[in-house]
């Protein structure tokens, strides 16, 4: 049986045109895991609400970081995930192996009818995103299932959150990355509305139920992002070997008046300064690759509400790309036995 491998990361407009990032956003928001409303009441919150107006801010901001990786590179974070398929592929030989995203090119059918016409019988998905969430996992895996027919098997890699080489992997661009003089470091996470928690909570009754329920065991860690945040980030602590003083989490880039998971970034590096952190370094361990959200939010304007806040110094550190040892990571999950972690999903194959 032929095995092909697929990586796919979340995506990114085709350029910063306003109607190529505005066909972006359609094709992103109108994901139901994205946003968790009844369809009709979803579809008139992005036509009357949002596509209006975001698609130009969002153009600007992609503009300010188009080509970061280098002259006439495009997007980063598509530049970063052809860098990681190119330098995978090639340790893989021949192997089938092809690059998608989830939303925009190169896109998830196309990457799984290549991966069909070269015989594969057996897909081994991975998603390059090491915490579960509905909106980033949940929403990939069920896309490339749609695709494949039933006479090809499925194989999802799990969330790798927790895996030891993958801590060590990050630990040791965070250590290469950190400046000489430095105070704190604050690991920033996409953030996630409270009520994606409380819908991948499989117990319905777990998840932000207690101040305490990412600590008290349960089968809902296996779906639930903010345990798992809190688990690598308590690992790459204990790696790193930081005192408590020296680092925290929060959550960046939300979006509308619900309640998302806190504390929020943007408040967080306003109010350091004030506790006496004049030197921080900021890394974004829910993300793989550097994005709009590594590069603009927190690289650009990050750094500027924290300066204006009294800090003196601002790093930030860059996300895994296409370290080699990272591809040696990866190349080890996906021709052996997958990511050690305490809280694999239980995903079924085909």
């Amino acid at each position: 049986m032929t095995t092909g491998y697929l990586l796919v990361n979340l995506g990114t407009p085709a350029s910063t045109g306003v109607a190529d990032v505005r066909a972006y956003l359609g094709e992103f928001l109108t994901d139901p895991y994205v946003i968790d409303l009844p369809t009709p009441l979803r579809q008139i919150l992005i036509r009357a609400f949002i596509l209006p107006f975001r698609p130009r801010r969002s153009a600007e901001a992609y503009a300010k970081i188009w080509d970061a990786a280098g002259p006439q590179t495009g997007s980063p974070l598509l530049h970063f995930s052809q860098a990681l398929h190119e330098a995978l592929a090639g340790r893989l030989g021949g192997t089938p192996c092809e690059l998608a995203m989830r939303y925009g090119a190169p896109g998830i059918d196309e990457a799984v009818d290549r991966l069909l016409a070269q015989g594969v019988r057996r897909l081994k998905l991975l998603t390059l995103y090491p915490q579960h969430a509905d909106s980033t996992r949940q929403t990939t895996i069920e896309a490339v299932a749609r695709r494949l027919p039933e006479t090809v098997a499925l194989d999802v890699v799990p969330p790798f959150f927790d895996d030891p080489d993958y801590l060590a992997v990050q630990a040791d661009v965070i250590h290469r990355h950190l400046p000489v003089r430095w105070d704190h470091l604050l690991l920033s996470y996409h953030g996630l509305p409270e009520a994606h928690l409380r819908r991948a909570d499989p117990t319905g009754s777990h998840c932000l139920a207690s101040e305490q329920c990412c600590e008290t065991p349960s089968v809902a860690h296996a779906t639930c992002y903010r345990h798992q945040v809190r688990v690598t980030s308590a690992r790459l602590a204990a790696v790193l070997g930081l005192t408590d003083a020296q680092w925290s989490v929060s959550y960046q880039s939300r979006l509308g008046r619900l309640p998302w998971l806190a504390p929020y970034t943007d408040q967080v590096l306003g109010s350091l300064p004030e506790q006496g952190v004049r030197h921080l370094a900021v890394a974004c361990p829910a993300f793989v690759a550097d994005n709009l959200e590594t590069l603009e939010e927190i690289g650009m304007a990050g750094r500027d509400t924290f300066m204006a806040a009294g800090g003196e110094s601002f790093t930030l550190i860059p996300c895994l790309n296409a370290e080699p040892d990272w591809v040696s990571v990866l190349y080890g999950w996906l021709t052996g036995a997958g990511p050690q972690t305490s809280a694999a999903l239980s995903e079924t194959a085909r």
